[in-house]
């Protein structure tokens, strides 16, 4: 069986800890009372939050409740809306048809953003896309939290789309934390996380993208970070259910 080139990551200084930490900080919120009686609720606050935050990210940050009441016009704020809504349906096809998940991503969050004849259409042709598609495909043996964090900072790296590619890259890792089981059903705000932590966000992706281990480190230990607040949101909105 060929080696996952995801699993050496595991040994990086503080990586195997922050994995760990953020694993048992989203197993405890997953056994919240409310999700037993109040799961869609809970569900749909959630796509919410997780919605704003990923368009805040993209630089269009809006009240939250504006968007609630449908104030916000905001295409990316719509696309990054459209996004969240449709990640359950999409998780089916992910491990499977990962570049036509991709593109529909795409289609969703940047439909009034870009020229029509852009969506769903990488820019340019791609090898390390490619890599990353085949990399979907293959069984691994790592840890579902890596594959995420991988996908998320590739696809930040690679900005392979016109427009909001940090809707799509978000988008993509909450998939894989889905599919692959962290997070089975989706409730995760790991926008808010993300957010939460901006400016370490901005310079973990941009460490990521240097391919150094220190920069793959840092990004690794803001994403486990980012889940842990995660659940601290999800934590949160359980209560007031």
């Amino acid at each position: 069986m060929t080696a996952d080139p995801l699993a050496p990551l595991l040994e990086l200084s503080g990586v195997r800890d922050a994995l760990d930490a953020a694993r048992q900080a989203v197993d405890d919120v997953l056994r919240h009372r409310a999700l037993r009686r109040s799961g869609g609720p809970v569900a749909a606050e959630s796509a919410l939050r997780s919605a704003v935050a990923s368009a805040a990210l993209e630089g269009q940050g809006y009240d939250r409740e504006a968007v609630r009441s449908g104030l916000v016009t905001d295409p990316v704020v719509q696309g990054a809306l459209r996004v969240s809504g449709a990640l359950d349906g999409l998780v089916p096809q992910w491990g499977t048809a990962p570049r036509q998940v991709l593109a529909r991503l795409h289609v969703l969050a940047a439909r009034g953003s870009v020229p029509p004849e852009e969506l769903g259409r990488p820019a340019t042709a791609s090898p390390r896309l490619d890599a990353l598609v085949s990399l979907l495909v293959s069984p691994g043996s790592a840890p579902a939290f890596l594959r995420a964090a991988a996908v998320h900072g590739e696809l930040l790296a690679l900005r392979p789309f016109a427009g909001p590619n940090g809707v799509v890259a978000r988008a993509a890792g909450r998939l894989t934390l889905t599919a692959a089981g962290f997070d089975p059903r989706g409730l995760l705000p790991v926008e808010v996380g993300h957010l939460a932590r901006e400016p370490e966000y901005v310079g973990a992706s941009g460490a990521y993208a240097t391919g150094t281990p220190d920069g793959v480190r840092s990004w690794l230990r803001h994403c486990a970070a980012a889940v842990e607040d995660a659940a601290g949101e999800l934590r949160a909105i359980c209560d007031d259910y």
